[in-house]
């Protein structure tokens, strides 16, 4: 049981309102306010306002309410769900708030909590899906603060999926005898590949998918997401990533993604690390394959993991191929690469107009281990080259360059754990590289810049040498 501090002076409920009169007192800006959130309903609103004001009429009109040019009267309150109560004059509000609790109506008087049956919260409308925000009248800046939040993670969407589920209520019911059927059967609607046809606008194809699949008994086969975990940081984590993620059965992770962000999954969740580094293999690419192909065969909802994004150096291709090979449905949430929150965090412009106009990603060795594969042309040319992995072979990436005609005073940059607190930044020349021979990469992941945008930097100006990043 949760502490005294804990516990809640009220009791979340909604009222229904749908058809029923609601009445709201008031001919100014508190007034307008309660109307502009009703008309988020289907409440028959009345207005009583002796002297409305511009703003108050033209939200009447905009909510299609009905406005009465005077002061209501006991009987006005007769049979109203709610009534809410803004003259902005106590003396005012407490005759009106009387009148109203004699009809036995639940009142709501703006600004005095004292005389409040119920107190109005921000909410989120994705209706029939709604949220509420509520901190018992004491902190509305904070509800608003936190609607916002919630008004980003839930998609417009999440209200045609409401509204399929309630749609497809009876014939589920009647096609599904047992509770443990039907609860089954809505947890791989709300979090398989019918909801993502919803989310992707799809919303005819999703209700057939769902009649069949109701019809033939059809939901074994899971769904596997790619997703990008982004650089490190939680909260570069995009809002799509953030939804597959409490969506998920299963969280199949790399070794570069922080456990705040695989914390973000369902706490039960299965979780599988399959994190690789030089020389130390947790799961062999064909390993991880057979993982995505056995769990959503299963009839799971499984999230890939990568640090970064999948789709650069993540090893997404193949793993598509199984997943296309074994009839598996699978989607891609992209997510921020370590090139742009190496960048950002530097303040290194990657393209400068004049100074570079395109940009290379490059890994430091290809998949026989040779150096600095087939891109020194592109560096020559005048191209910003962001090169993963590559610093326990930094040397020969450098060498390479200047061997092929690279100056070797062309600015590099070295950035640390890009997005995370314990982040570090170098920056010197090209053929400096090579006193950071032999420094290995274990736990510290590290992105190159190499390109004249360097010099444009913040960075720049306030250097810590590449002499540090050998110590």
């Amino acid at each position: 049981m949760p502490d005294a501090a804990r516990k809640l002076g009220i009791f979340p409920a909604f009222h229904q309102v749908d058809g029923r009169r609601v009445v709201v007192v008031g001919s100014g800006e508190a007034a307008a306010a309660k109307v502009r959130l009703l008309s988020e309903t289907r409440a028959a609103i009345e207005v009583f306002a002796e002297a409305p004001a511009g703003e108050l009429i033209h939200d009447v009109r905009q909510a299609g309410a009905k406005l009465i040019g005077r002061a209501p009267e006991g009987v006005d309150f007769a049979d109203a769900a709610l009534a809410f109560i803004g003259t902005g004059d106590e003396a005012t509000d407490r005759r009106f708030h009387a009148l109203a609790k004699a009809g036995g109506v639940p009142v709501n008087v703006v600004d005095r909590p004292e005389l409040c049956d119920f107190h109005t919260p921000a909410i989120v409308n994705r209706a029939p899906l709604a949220v509420a925000i509520g901190t018992a009248g004491t902190a509305p800046v904070l509800s608003r603060h936190v609607r916002a939040r919630i008004e980003a993670l839930l998609a417009p969407a999440f209200g045609d999926l409401a509204a399929l589920a309630e749609k497809l209520r009876s014939p589920v019911t009647g096609a599904i005898a047992t509770t443990d059927g039907r609860r089954r059967f809505w947890a791989k609607f709300f979090r398989g590949p019918i909801a993502e046809k919803v989310f992707a606008g799809l919303a005819d194809e999703a209700e057939a998918e769902a009649r069949r699949a109701l019809a033939e008994g059809d939901l074994a086969v899971g769904h596997v997401s790619l997703v990008g975990a982004g650089p490190g940081a939680a909260d570069l984590l995009t809002l799509r990533a953030q939804r597959v993620l409490q969506e998920a059965d299963v969280i199949v992770f790399d070794r570069l993604v922080p456990t705040d962000v695989v914390a973000m999954g369902r706490r039960d969740a299965e979780r599988i690390y399959v994190g690789k580094k030089k020389g130390n293999h947790s799961a062999s690419q064909e390993e991880i394959n057979a993982i995505l192909v056995r769990e959503a065969k299963a009839g799971r909802r499984v999230v890939r993991l990568k640090s970064g994004d999948p789709l650069i150096f993540g090893r997404a291709g193949e793993e598509m191929a199984a997943l296309r090979e074994a009839g598996i449905p699978f989607d891609i949430v992209p997510g921020i690469t370590a090139a742009f929150a190496a960048a950002a965090e530097a303040e290194i412009p990657l393209t400068l107009r004049n100074v570079a106009s395109s940009l290379v990603f490059a890994t430091g060795h290809d998949v026989d281990g040779e150096t600095l594969p087939g891109w020194a042309g592109v560096a020559l040319a005048g191209a910003t080259v962001a090169v993963y992995m590559g610093l326990t072979v930094a040397p020969k990436v450098a060498a390479r360059l200047i061997g092929a005609g690279l100056r070797g005073s062309t600015p590099v940059a070295v950035i640390e754990n890009a997005s995370l607190p314990m982040q570090r930044a170098y920056a010197g020349r090209l053929d400096e590289l090579g006193r950071i021979a032999g420094r290995a990469e274990s736990g510290r992941p590290a992105l190159i810049l190499i390109g004249d945008v360097v010099a444009e930097s913040a960075l720049a100006l306030r250097p810590a040498p590449l002499a540090e990043l050998a110590a």
